[in-house]
């Protein structure tokens, strides 16, 4: 097998991936999506939990094929002293190690930061866990939930007056993966420029943290304790989720005294615009649940994809509530790319979500996530150059498997 160019700005950067779950596999993704050959290191004697968890077929399992599109797998047992060594020979052809094993795992392997830069002096090596690999709470392992509450985030979001409900624990490592991504991609550039790689080691509870930054410095510097607020914000009124027909909702966000002017409008409630109580973005703040309650009752009678298609052309930020089914159905996502069609490695095609963004040279979303060990001839023949009897040999000696 031999790799055909698809184009976009990483095309020709090479990573290895040796990640768990979601976090570190959406990493390898989004640098997949650019352009990357990004290489999913596997064993049969260590499964992902997205290959196993409720399924029989480790091959058409949801969580994994969700998350691995467009990526190789390679078989390597790390169990072995022989398998460790592949591993390197493998990471010298790479530009991009991405680990996020439990912290101090990949020193004890032998494959650490200072030990893989002396095989490859200009890797960049991305280390992803919960506070980071060096600290007083580095021991500490957890998953996404653990994320987004020691982050703040789950602290924040409920409705006000009552106990924090949390937030989708996805969120979490999503926005963890993205942030590993993005600093891989900084690392690329700064390697561009002086020829020099880098440890990255980033923390996913301050990757989350980042993301509520003016709560903390109101509370560094003011000593003021954000509390839940639903879904208002504190530059924006009305905005909120509003009942409509059918047991439907609706975003609705007045982004200045314009769009709520032509909100009121599309309500046909002109005069409230000019109502000393709604009439600024102070008063309307201050008269918030007053607001809330006439949005709600109106909004309640109306059909929410025809509502939000009214308020659209008059300016105003709004949008039907989708569930799965409504997204997967929705045509402009399809137009625009973010659902596309992929070979599902068995004759057949399957529909993937892809990049998040568009580019005049982006890169081509061509297969699904791969099969254990569906890349074994190329990684093992064609990047590393063994005979077939070397490989043989290797998986007589269990490093292969």
């Amino acid at each position: 097998m031999t790799k055909a160019s698809r184009g976009g700005p990483l095309q020709g950067v090479r990573v290895v991936e040796i990640t768990k779950v979601w976090a570190g596999p959406y990493a390898g993704k989004l640098l997949g999506y650019l352009g990357a050959e990004a290489i999913r290191v596997e064993s049969m004697g260590s499964l992902d939990v997205t290959r196993t968890y409720g399924v029989e077929d480790i091959n058409n399992a949801p969580g994994f094929m969700a998350v691995n599109p467009q990526k190789l797998s390679v078989q390597i047992d790390m169990k072995t002293e022989k398998g460790l060594a592949l591993l390197l020979d493998l990471i010298r052809q790479a530009d991009i190690v991405i680990e996020n094993l439990r912290p101090g795992a990949m020193e004890r392997l032998g494959l650490g930061y200072e030990q893989v830069k002396q095989a490859k002096s200009d890797i960049i090596y991305v280390s992803m866990s919960m506070f980071g690999n060096r600290g007083p709470l580095a021991y500490q392992t957890g998953y996404a939930p653990c994320f987004a509450a020691l982050g703040g985030l789950s602290a924040l979001v409920g409705y006000e007056g009552e106990p924090p409900t949390g937030m989708n624990i996805r969120y979490a490592d999503s926005t963890f993966g993205a942030l590993s991504a993005y600093a891989a991609v900084v690392a690329l550039l700064h390697r561009r420029r002086t020829g020099e790689g880098q440890h990255i080691d980033v923390s996913a509870v301050e990757c989350m943290t980042s993301m509520i930054g003016d709560a903390v410095m109101d509370f560094m510097l003011n000593g003021v304790e954000r509390l839940c607020d639903g879904n208002r914000h504190a530059e924006m009124s009305p905005h909120g989720i509003y009942p409509c027909q059918g047991g439907d909702w609706i975003s609705i966000a007045a982004a200045n005294d314009e769009s709520w002017r032509a909100l009121a409008e599309e309500m046909g409630q002109g005069a409230l615009a000019r109502d000393e109580r709604f009439a600024t973005l102070t008063a309307r703040k201050a008269n918030e649940d007053e607001l809330d309650r006439l949005v709600a009752g109106w909004s309640a009678t109306r059909n929410a994809e025809a509502l939000s298609k009214a308020l659209q052309k008059r300016g105003v930020a709004a949008g039907k509530s989708q569930n799965s089914i409504d997204l997967i159905a929705d045509q402009r996502l399809w137009s625009r790319g973010l659902f596309q069609d992929v070979d599902d490695g068995q004759g057949g095609s399957r529909p993937v979500i892809g990049p998040s963004w568009r580019m005049s040279r982006g890169a081509s979303l061509e297969r699904g996530a791969p099969r254990l060990g569906e890349h074994n001839a190329y990684i093992f023949g064609e990047v590393l150059g063994l005979s077939e009897a070397a490989q043989r040999e290797l998986a007589d000696a269990g490093a292969i498997r």
